[in-house]
């Protein structure tokens, strides 16, 4: 749906914010020369090709291909429509976007993701006050007061009850105004199995908000406070929330995660908040879920390509097939990643509260790597007798086949040799039997395709006209003076593809951009994707443009072409004599495109001779 917003308004945002802020929440960077680089959000790399701009308020992946403004990045890595990026950058700089201007329609269609946001925050609002409240939330008050939970952490992360009642919430939202049918969309209530009316969906429980990082209410965990089942519920699946893409506690351990290069992840609201109460703010949860690639690829964000991960797993059953699953996920992200196993009977809530922090930090700093915990648990499970041995080696071949790094799976054949006593070479020959499809797909990283964007652009990179066409653009990107003379001289007429015509095009009809070259700006008129990423790669550039050097690659370019137009007629000539048909077609279909992209006759073309 299309929600209005003023052009103005949209300029007043857009020059506010500070694309290196924005991109930094996802993306740790670094600056190199007037640039800032990183690890790409959008595809799996292992050295950083992700620039940022701030002279030019743009981004550019040199690995995938992606690129844009501030408002291209967030609806691209957010999955939002391009109101929803602008509001986005609205609130996180405290500009009001006057809804006044919108006519009664336009406000009833301000945008879903907006309504369920407004949805969230005040049922967040209404559990956090049912807490507060010192006879309704008096039991749930007892029970985190006696799970050692500070009042200051309450507060921190917005704490609630939902009350036992089967409407409570429901009654709220109706003396809002809030339909039910939007309310249901967030998942906050249920509809009865009659079909007749709704209820709430938690009740009795303890309620944890989720924010985004943003921190916009996506969505409620809800625990209750004794032995009833089910233990944890969470919300559902909804357009503004997705479990194997959130992260809980995600908007408090960005900046401590950006610092301390590492991260902790816990399997539990009381765990993460724990982490949180003892000091170490760098925890993320997850919610119901395995870990996913999605999540390994937000959290490497922050701590960059030489950061840690610590996986906090309960050493029973659970954890071990948890750590198993993960393997994949961190092999194909590059992603250091340990498991700190905690003794039996204790999860990190209880660990900290009985041991304390720096009795945590301590087995942390001795956290074993995923493949060696594997190893010690099989060992323990199995035992060291032959039986035992065989398998400990079964158990292993899945993981050890699924590491791509060859230098890394002979340290472990090594380390599981020595443990178990078995030869080297009799452990590989039994893991070249295991056949992992996803071992021989992770050697294929998507990341290190090269997207072809457009036919004449990226595919025929080595195509020596293509290559002087791309600097064209992207010298009149990087230095407008020049363009007027590429107008005067119709250099454009000249190009073969039509794509980067159709930019040159852009550049010099945006009138604006020849005075003050805000490239941000210029990618904010185009529709096309593809048009967005070449500017982006063209522009973000820190080549050095002076009078001289443009009018040389003109001259070049243009004396080029004009060569190529005389070599074509000998070409021509001489095919004929030979009476080499094929080469003769080729050849004319050469003609015809220059002819038609000059705009000139053939008559023309040929000097006023006839062919």
């Amino acid at each position: 749906m299309t929600v209005f917003i003023p052009e103005d308004k949209v300029a007043e945002i857009k020059h506010t914010a500070d694309i290196v802020d924005i991109v930094s929440e996802v993306v740790l960077l670094k600056k190199t020369g007037k640039n800032h680089l990183g690890l790409c959000p959008f595809h799996t790399e292992k050295t950083p090709s992700f620039t940022v701009s701030p002279d030019k308020q743009i981004f550019h992946c040199f690995g995938c291909g992606e690129g844009g403004n501030v408002f291209s990045f967030l609806m691209k890595h957010n999955g939002v429509s391009f109101p929803e990026a602008v509001q986005m950058i609205a609130r996180r700089y405290g500009i009001d976007i006057p809804t006044q201007s919108m006519s009664i329609e336009q406000k009833k269609r301000f945008g879903e993701r907006e309504r369920i946001f407004s949805v969230n925050k005040a049922a967040m609002t209404f559990f956090y006050n049912n807490l507060m409240n010192v006879t309704a939330g008096q039991k749930a008050v007892n029970y985190l007061q006696k799970r050692g939970i500070t009042k200051e952490i309450i507060e921190q992360f917005r704490l609630g009850y939902a009350p036992g009642t089967w409407d409570s919430l429901l009654k709220m939202l109706q003396k809002k105004g809030i339909s039910h049918s939007l309310a249901h969309k967030t998942g906050i209530i249920v509809p009865r199995g009659n079909g007749n009316g709704y209820y709430d969906r938690f009740r009795d429980r303890i309620i944890f908000p989720i924010f985004d990082r943003g921190m916009q209410v996506i969505g409620f965990g809800g625990r209750v406070m004794d032995d009833s089942l089910p233990k944890y519920l969470n919300s559902p699946e909804t357009p503004v929330y997705n479990k194997s893409k959130s992260l809980y506690g995600l908007h408090h351990a960005k900046k401590e995660c950006r610092k301390t290069g590492a991260v902790f992840i816990v399997e539990g609201y009381f765990d993460l908040i724990s982490l949180v109460q003892h000091g170490l703010g760098n925890a993320v949860a997850t919610l119901g879920t395995a870990l996913t690639s999605e999540h390994v690829q937000i959290i490497r964000g922050l701590i960059g390509k030489s950061g840690k991960v610590i996986l906090v797993y309960d050493s029973d059953e659970a954890g071990i097939k948890a750590a198993r699953r993960s393997i994949e996920v961190f092999e194909k992200s590059f992603v250091d990643a340990g498991i700190l196993v905690l003794p039996t009977g204790h999860d990190p809530d209880s660990y900290l509260f009985e041991f304390g922090v720096e009795s945590f930090q301590k087995a942390a700093a001795g956290s074993l790597g995923i493949i060696s915990f594997l190893i010690e648990s099989a060992v323990k499970k199995y035992g060291l007798s032959i039986e035992g041995k065989i398998q400990t080696i079964s158990d292993l071949q899945g993981p050890l086949s699924a590491i791509t790094n060859s230098v890394a799976r002979s340290l472990y054949i090594k380390e599981l040799a020595e443990k178990t006593g078995i030869d080297e070479a009799a452990i590989l020959e039994k893991i070249r039997t295991t056949s992992v499809k996803t071992a021989h797909s992770g050697n294929k990283w998507p990341g290190h395709a090269i997207d072809t964007m457009v036919a004449g652009h990226d595919k025929t990179s080595q195509d020596k006209w293509k290559r002087i066409e791309e600097q064209i653009i992207a010298m009149m990107l990087q230095s407008p003076g020049i363009i007027p003379e590429i107008r005067n001289k119709k250099v454009l007429d000249n190009f073969e593809s039509n794509t980067l015509k159709q930019i040159g095009h852009l550049i010099i009809e945006h009138k604006d951009f020849h005075v003050n070259g805000d490239v941000s700006n210029l990618m904010a008129c185009l529709n096309d994707n593809t048009q967005r990423r070449i500017i982006a790669s063209l522009a973000i550039g820190e080549d050095i443009w002076n009078d001289n050097g443009c009018r040389k690659l003109i001259a070049q370019f243009l004396n080029s072409r004009n060569n190529r137009k005389k070599t074509l007629l000998k070409e021509i000539k001489a095919a004929e004599d030979r009476n080499d048909h094929e080469l003769l077609l080729k050849l004319l279909k050469e003609k015809q495109i220059l002819v038609s992209r000059k705009g000139i006759s053939i008559l023309e073309f040929a000097g006023g001779k006839t062919l």
